[in-house]
């Protein structure tokens, strides 16, 4: 099974130097289990960040040679479809710059290939041509998915910490360097900048208990007064205070 792991440009979050993202790296290693010598496929307009990768597991890396403001994603989904790999695995988003988590699922449309997010661990499907991956779900619940390759997963990062960096692996495999085909620059007059505004609280799913309901609405911030037999009138009070904190009643009143 050929397997294919897209890197990005990221940053430590304390210190700011380029760096490996760690979930990338994560996937780096759920590769090995599926290639013996799986590739790296970045896209910018450097190397230096993503080489670490080699010493991480990674046999060789592709560099596409794309300016900063370029839109990568033609030039990675002609890329794919040139490697013709069985498994693309990708992060969640990139770290320390404006990324957005969308390409994995921008690159999955482009390929016209299936996406399954969150992946613990793969292992190769019973039946030639299929891929088991265990998915994680909120709750720390977990479920087990049979998919037909080719198919795009991104790592969550409950999945097995990188391998160690090996200096011998790194300085044992190569990059390649190459211009990019269907390259198409970013249109800034399609960007818009808009004023922040607040939105409408979303209802917790039904089934919950009203405590769990609370929790949701206010964000998991469930502190308050504790009152042991008050007045009618004081615990009403209460009540109108902590829904208004919540931005679930108007503002008070003269009658109040």
């Amino acid at each position: 099974m050929k397997a294919l792991v897209l890197l990005s440009e990221s940053r430590h979050p304390v210190s700011g130097k380029p760096c490996l993202s760690r979930l990338e790296a994560q996937a780096a290693r759920m590769a090995t289990i599926l290639d013996p010598t799986p590739a790296g496929l970045h896209a910018g307009p450097g190397l230096e960040t993503v080489r670490e990768a080699l010493g991480r597991g990674l046999a060789h890396l592709i560099h596409l040679a794309c300016a900063a403001e370029d839109d990568p994603v033609p030039a990675l989904a002609a890329a794919v479809r040139e490697a013709a790999p069985d498994v693309v695995l990708a992060g969640p988003r990139g770290e320390g710059g404006a990324d957005t988590g969308l390409l994995p699922y921008a690159l999955a449309f482009a390929l016209g290939w299936p996406l399954v997010p969150d992946a613990v661990t793969l292992s190769p499907g019973a039946d030639a041509g299929t891929l088991g991956i265990e998915q994680a779900l909120p709750r720390g619940a977990r479920r087990r998915v049979l998919v037909r390759l080719p198919v795009l997963v991104s790592v969550h990062p409950g999945a097995p910490a990188p391998l160690p960096f090996a200096y011998a692996r790194a300085w044992a495999g190569g990059a390649v360097t190459r211009a990019p085909a269907g390259r198409v620059p970013v249109r800034e007059e399609n960007l818009e900048e808009r004023l922040y505004r607040p939105r409408p609280k979303v209802m917790a799913q039904a089934g919950l208990t009203a405590a769990e309901r609370v929790a949701a609405l206010s964000g998991g911030n469930t502190r308050g007064r504790v009152l042991v037999d008050p007045a009618p009138e004081e615990a009403a009070r209460e009540i109108l205070s902590y829904l208004r904190g919540l931005g679930l009643a108007g503002a008070r009143s003269a009658d109040d």
